[in-house]
């Protein structure tokens, strides 16, 4: 059969099979089944055996529960309320007031959880009803928590670095020493865009807060010691060659469990509820894991792969142009799916496009990240839309509209990554200059 028309009939049956409801990783398996049994007289079991059993017994892969189990022990150790305390005094003098906590929270959280939504509902539950009682706009609070919740997705540690990372055979540590710049590029676009408002606006300039004391700020620096510190321990390890990554998420765990312990949150109910959130997350994302590796071994039975590269070679795109092209399909597979079921699902074919047009797999995976994220408030079905909805009980067509400022934020962090590779890249270069 000839490898389009296949793979045009493997999409239609991958289409069929999630219209069913099945989950996208049983998804990929019956996908990557129907690949064998068309393109190669292979047994199917020893073959479905070696893909799954080789991705998931991944050591890299070894960080992803840990991750998981932090960020699941620091959501129960009610972290965003020091979070809050300790920026609210450093912040609320900045055109744009409290709001500005918002972005900073996601920002610090995001570096010691990985999660989006974890970030996002932490967050999101300490600051929104003490911006709403000071009068900050339902639309500014809604959109500002529903993009700074993206940075999660991005901000090391990253679970969507870390699965990106298994897949393209990548560096993790690598991976998430690219993420940091991008991370702070995006929330300080962010910080800007509120920081303008809270200058121009009549409402922005009325919400003015009162100045903090040397005192108070000096116990919100107290307040935020914990967090700076767990940051630290974490990526501070890995940048300084003292840790992998698998080894900073066992010390992140240490650190979370005594920072947990220390704030009195410890109890056998919220740890037994931290591990059965974390052995729930982790089997879904193994799940996808499994089910991708396969299918990629099917794809390169079909030689679908191989042909997109020769036919993408054949039209002598420059990589830029094949960046813009696939910054187009990812924003409109972006419409209807959440960032990591859209790598898992794609790069079975795109890796091989990517790596032929000589485009670093490690820029790339900032950049499929970074997409990603904007995926996660694209309506209609943008996840971080439906928990600000969750929040605020607004409709989600206030919560999209209202979010509609930070996507195009977004947007011109991706068009930045483009034009200055460097921002992923610097980083890296100089873990690989030192190594």
């Amino acid at each position: 059969m000839d490898p389009i028309t296949l793979g045009i009939g493997l999409l239609v049956v991958l289409v069929l099979v999630l219209g069913l409801g099945v989950w996208i990783g049983a998804a990929l398996l019956v996908v990557g089944m129907v690949a064998m049994e068309l393109a190669t007289s292979r047994p199917m079991g020893p073959a479905m055996a070696t893909a799954v059993w080789s991705s998931i017994s991944s050591w890299g892969l070894a960080s992803l529960p840990l991750f998981v189990w932090m960020g699941e022990i620091l959501y129960r150790a009610r972290l965003a309320e020091g979070l809050f305390n300790g920026l609210s005094p450093m912040l609320r003098r900045l055109p744009g007031g409290l709001l500005h906590v918002n972005v900073a929270g996601c920002t610090a959280f995001a570096a010691i959880s990985g999660s989006s939504a974890a970030t996002l509902m932490t967050v999101g539950k300490m600051t929104m009803p003490e911006l709403k009682k000071r009068g900050y706009p339902d639309r500014l609070v809604a959109g500002s928590l529903a993009g700074a919740g993206t940075l999660g997705l991005l901000i090391p540690p990253s679970i969507t670095m870390i699965l990106y990372g298994v897949l393209v055979q990548e560096s993790i540590a690598r991976l998430f020493l690219a993420g940091v710049l991008p991370g702070l590029m995006l929330a300080g676009l962010f910080v800007t865009y509120l920081v303008v408002w809270g200058l121009v606006t009549p409402q922005g300039r009325a919400l003015r807060e009162e100045r903090a004391t040397p005192r108070q700020i000096l116990r919100g620096f107290v307040e935020l010691l914990p967090v700076v510190g767990l940051i630290v321990l974490v990526i501070g390890s890995i940048y300084a060659g003292i840790a992998a990554p698998t080894e900073a998420a066992a010390l992140g765990v240490v650190g979370a469990l005594i920072l947990a312990a220390s704030r009195r949150e410890l109890t056998f109910a919220a740890l037994s509820q931290s591990l059965m959130a974390t052995v729930r997350t982790t089997s879904m994302i193994v799940l996808l894991v499994a089910g991708s590796a396969f299918v990629t071994m099917a794809m390169g039975f079909t030689g679908l792969p191989r042909d997109l590269a020769a036919w993408i070679n054949a039209m002598s795109l420059s990589p830029t142009t094949l960046i813009l092209v696939l910054l187009l399909f990812y924003m409109l597979l972006g419409c209807v799916l959440d960032g990591i079921s859209m790598i898992v699902l794609t790069i079975a074919i795109v890796e091989g496009m990517v790596r032929a047009a000589g485009i670093d797999m490690v820029w790339f995976g900032v950049f499929v990240v970074l997409v990603g994220e904007m995926a996660l408030i694209t309506p209609p079905i943008g996840f971080n839309l439906f928990l600000v909805q969750g929040l605020t009980g607004r409709s989600i067509l206030f919560v999209a509209l209202a979010a509609a400022p930070f996507f195009l934020l977004m947007a011109t962090a991706v068009a930045l990554l483009i034009a200055f590779p460097q921002i992923a890249l610097w980083l890296p270069s100089l873990m690989t200059a030192r190594g």
